[in-house]
């Protein structure tokens, strides 16, 4: 675990927690206008396709995803540097919103928001499962030592199940996806694997 923190990832830690406290102050306001909103609610804006990432719903919700911020954020900015970092966490957040935007347009529910930084702290995961995915991790309540590719890959399973059957509702899982999916893709374009390639390969 980290305690060196490189710039990027400890901006987003401060950034995460004002807009937590700054939710506590202003309530719904706030979460009426930058919290994600299904298409065709009357509440959408574009703009929340990106500060939805931003929110959180509980102290217990963004406290899991800044730790794992935390735990997570520091190695990948330092692999990736500070610029392809901020690229890659924000496409992340983007292609988590756009996932769950689809989902709710093609299967509608109860309108509510979407909210969290979870799209983005999923694609941090994907990442660490790609680059060093011998590393054992392990969850807080399994401690079991696994390599980094198969508790990602255990982790996507599961939200993909959960998604799907609706056991854990209240929790956009597919947002989830959409963000490891975000990820995935552009770790695969810098390594010049896909059919439009970058410049220069950044990763191997």
């Amino acid at each position: 675990m980290p305690f060196d923190l490189p710039p990027v990832t400890r901006n987003l830690l401060i950034a995460n927690v004002a807009v937590f406290l700054l939710q506590k102050v202003m309530g719904q306001a706030l979460l009426m206008n930058f919290a994600l909103w299904p298409l065709g609610s009357g509440l959408f804006g574009v703009w929340q396709i990106v500060t939805s990432a931003f929110m959180h719903g509980s102290l217990a919700h963004i406290a899991f995803n800044m730790i794992a911020l935390y735990m997570f954020g520091g190695t990948i900015e330092r692999t990736f540097g500070a610029r392809n970092f901020t690229i890659y966490y924000f496409v992340c957040a983007i292609s988590a919103s756009l996932l769950q935007l689809a989902v709710l347009w093609f299967f509608p529910g109860q309108v509510g928001p979407t909210l969290g930084a979870s799209g983005a702290i999923f694609g941090l995961l994907l990442a660490f499962g790609m680059l060093y995915p011998q590393e054992k991790v392990m969850l807080i309540f399994l401690p079991i030592p696994m390599p980094a590719w198969l508790f990602v890959s255990l982790y996507a399973a599961a939200e993909l199940t959960m998604g799907v059957t609706g056991i854990e509702p209240g929790v956009a899982h597919f947002a989830h996806l959409g963000g490891m999916l975000g990820g995935i893709v552009l770790i695969q374009y810098w390594r010049g694997r896909l059919p439009w390639k970058p410049r220069r390969r950044l990763l191997r």
